[in-house]
């Protein structure tokens, strides 16, 4: 193992600062904070379904303060074009008179990118981000750049507005490692949320990693050792998502299309970032089930008749979790 129990415990307790100081800002939303973190520590992106007005931008936005990444936001509309996220060539004169390309960079260049309201633009502009994420590169007129390092891109998606929207793909939604869900502050939230914000008080937010200490966190991440048989759980989960394996009726009744591949590397690599901001050094049977709705809801695909009776996703990985049991063959 090349980094020692006092540095994994060290790393414990700076994550666990980030998430306090990203607390003193972020009222509530814990599940949003936490599976951020872990994204940002699997080297994958999130996508955050909600409401407008449930703090996605200002989540990413002190985030990135705390981590002390750069940071951009990307208002995604109809009318945005591929060149207005990834950047082009200009026509530029030189000292000597001359003319010569020059590429300027677009808000894609940044460690931390917010894409809001992703499915409101054209499939096309859609595709330049997404190829970004999945590469790391971007590539204008032949020419490939790298993104920077770590590059972490956070979607959100409005789930009531779809006039003049267009929904991503199962194939590109499969690109984010997890899907997060953002429900209603309480009213004790709603009250705290007042305070900090209509008040004259200014929360001071302190940076507590840079970009070399999470470069090595995301290296921790993948050191973090997991038994076979907790990658045995993981696997049966993903295939029973697939219809095959006589768990519930429901799934072949209501499912179209289970989870594949990806699903079950983000089970693993949530599940390691889980038990490292734990500050363990080995995967639970509480980390899967815990990171099994985020990693799996947006790559089960309901059918027609699933839609119909209204059936939701979430209760049915609830039901799996309850029926496929560690260490049992599915």
């Amino acid at each position: 193992m090349p980094f020692t129990p006092e540095q994994f415990e060290e790393m414990s307790g700076n994550l666990g600062r980030v998430k306090e100081e990203i607390g003193k800002f972020i009222v509530g939303q814990e599940e949003a904070v936490e599976f951020s973190l872990y994204a940002i520590l699997s080297d994958g992106h999130a996508l955050l379904e909600g409401l407008p007005g449930l703090g996605k931008t200002m989540l990413i936005r002190t985030i990135s303060e705390v981590l002390d990444l750069s940071f951009s936001r990307i208002q995604f509309t109809p009318d945005l074009m591929p060149a207005d996220i990834t950047g082009t060539s200009i026509l530029e004169r030189d000292e000597q008179g001359g003319q010569r390309f020059v590429f300027k960079e677009g808000p894609i260049f940044s460690q931390m990118v917010l894409a809001d309201e992703i499915n409101r633009a054209t499939p096309k502009t859609q595709s330049a981000l997404l190829e970004a994420m999945g590469e790391k590169t971007v590539t204008v007129l032949g020419v490939t750049r790298k993104m920077a390092k770590p590059f972490f891109v956070l979607a959100t998606q409005n789930p009531i507005e779809m006039e003049g929207t267009y929904p991503l793909p199962e194939a590109q939604m499969d690109r984010f490692i997890c899907k997060v869900l953002l429900p209603y502050p309480s009213k004790v939230e709603l009250k705290e949320i007042m305070k900090r914000t209509t008040g004259s008080n200014k929360v001071a937010i302190s940076k507590v990693m840079d970009t070399g200490t999470i470069v090595q966190a995301q290296a921790m991440v993948k050191e973090v050792v997991i038994a076979d048989e907790m990658i045995d759980y993981a696997v049966d989960l993903v295939t029973a998502t697939q219809g095959d394996s006589g768990i519930a009726d429901e799934w072949t009744r209501y499912v179209q299309y289970g989870s594949g591949p990806r699903g079950l590397q983000s089970i693993i690599r949530l599940s390691k970032a889980r038990a490292l901001m734990a500050g363990r050094y080995h995967v639970s049977i509480a980390d899967i089930k815990t990171v099994a709705k985020p990693a799996l809801r947006h790559r089960i695909l309901i059918n027609y008749e699933g839609e119909a009776e209204g059936i939701d996703v979430d209760l049915l990985i609830d039901q799996l979790l309850d029926e496929v049991k560690q260490g049992s063959a599915v």
